[in-house]
């Protein structure tokens, strides 16, 4: 076999302290440099001139800048070296140095005379994913992307076995639609032992999970005579402490009317590793998937999110309804379906008037989506007509008639 035919063999080198030489400072340096100084490398750059992304590097003390060209002995003492300048001539002379030092040498201009390829590099969670295909740098960064974006949204399943600790993960699942979970909780969602989920939470995610995944219904965990929560937060302690990787899979947000502070407590105080991973919220994502947007330019400058789960006259309510009724802006109800008669009527004698446009949309972003539209003095006998059931968003102001006809739904 021919040396110029023979694969590369990869390896990672740890570069932390050690000299690495790079000859020219434009573009290839620009994009290389940044991963040199994340591995801690001692950098030398030996350029004339830089562009500005590479100055700032060599002003914020990232790097060492010689501003001339390359002379013979720059090579001295280095265990790496990027040769990358415009100057034929001189990428040739370093290279010819490097291979007599015997420092491994990418050179951008000429890939056959280096002695090391750079390969398309992804990290992802403490995952470095290096990709070469010899002479298709395309290629390349295709294989890289694709396998870095499966490990983020979790398609690609690698669980952590060495460096993995039990713990919990308290992850918003979004308002239904499970393409709408982040890239981060498909991820630890793919890593766990243990999901208990709640009824609200994306239940299509459920059905990706490995079959040696224990999965629980949180409305259907044991509690006698103790509290639901309560019993949910045991059952996490529980599961972690017994050494697994345990997902709590909530809809929406976890700190959205979700009582993820609450578990998150309990598990502190347990002495339990907490993660907690945002979710999108259903205030804003489910009017947006059907045209509403929550604020808009000359119509609505504020928009305020509140629990109905009680009724306005309920004693332990927080909420200050005489004041809402006063406000301009947006409001978006959650939990609101039941009691939606006894708030409309108290937002109208609070000043509110009774055209006050409302939309309610029930089980947003997923295929049983539906919106039924009315006002604050019909929405009582609207919902009850068209038997709206919750889950359901409620949404009262003029945003509701922004955009009618405009692009929206679940696609």
């Amino acid at each position: 076999m021919e040396p110029h035919d023979a694969p590369a063999y990869p390896v990672g080198l740890r570069l932390a302290g050690r000299r690495v030489v790079v000859v020219g400072g434009g573009q290839v340096a620009q994009r290389r440099l940044p991963a040199l100084v994340s591995a801690g490398a001692d950098i030398v750059l030996v350029s004339p001139s830089a562009t500005p992304s590479v100055e700032a590097m060599a002003a914020a003390g990232e790097l060492r800048w010689e501003r001339r060209a390359y002379a013979s002995g720059d090579l001295e003492g280095a265990w790496y070296a990027l040769v990358a300048s415009t100057d034929g001539a001189a990428n040739a002379a370093a290279s010819a140095e490097a291979e007599a030092r015997r420092v491994w040498c990418v050179r951008s201009d000429d890939a056959e005379a280096a002695t090391a390829w750079t390969p398309a590099t992804g990290r992802t969670d403490g995952v470095t994913v290096a990709v070469l295909t010899g002479r298709d740098p395309r290629r390349s960064a295709a294989v890289r992307d694709a396998v870095v974006a499966g490990l983020r949204d979790g398609s690609l399943v690698a669980p952590q076995h060495r460096m993995r600790t039990a713990g919990v993960a308290l992850v918003g699942g979004g308002p239904g639609d499970p393409d709408l979970i982040t890239v981060r909780g498909r991820r630890l969602l793919a890593e766990a032992d243990v999901v208990i989920a709640d009824r609200l939470g994306p239940r299509d995610l459920l059905d990706e999970l490995p079959p040696h995944v224990e999965v629980i219904d949180a409305a259907k965990i044991p509690y006698g005579r103790a509290m639901a929560q309560e019993a949910i937060n045991a059952a996490l302690i529980e599961h972690a402490r017994a050494g697994r990787a345990v997902v709590r899979l909530k809809g929406g947000d976890p700190y959205v009317f979700g009582r993820g502070m609450e578990e998150a407590e309990a598990l502190a105080e347990a002495g339990i590793p907490v993660t907690v991973v945002p979710g999108i919220s259903s205030s804003i994502s489910v009017p947006g998937a059907v045209g509403i947007p929550v604020t808009h330019r000359g119509v609505a400058h504020e928009f305020t999110v509140v629990s109905g789960h009680l009724a306005p006259d309920d004693p332990r309510s927080l909420v200050d309804w005489s004041a809402l009724a006063r406000l301009r802006g947006t409001l978006v109800l959650l939990m609101a379906v039941e009691r939606i008669g006894a708030i409309a009527a108290t937002l109208i004698a609070g000043g509110r008037a009774a055209d006050t446009l409302v939309a309610v949309v029930q089980e947003g972003t997923t295929a049983a989506q539906r919106r039924v539209d009315a006002t604050l003095a019909t929405v009582a006998a609207r919902v009850a007509a068209e038997e709206v059931r919750p889950p359901a968003v409620v949404v009262v102001g003029d945003v509701v008639g922004v955009g009618r006809g405009a692009a929206g739904g679940r696609g």
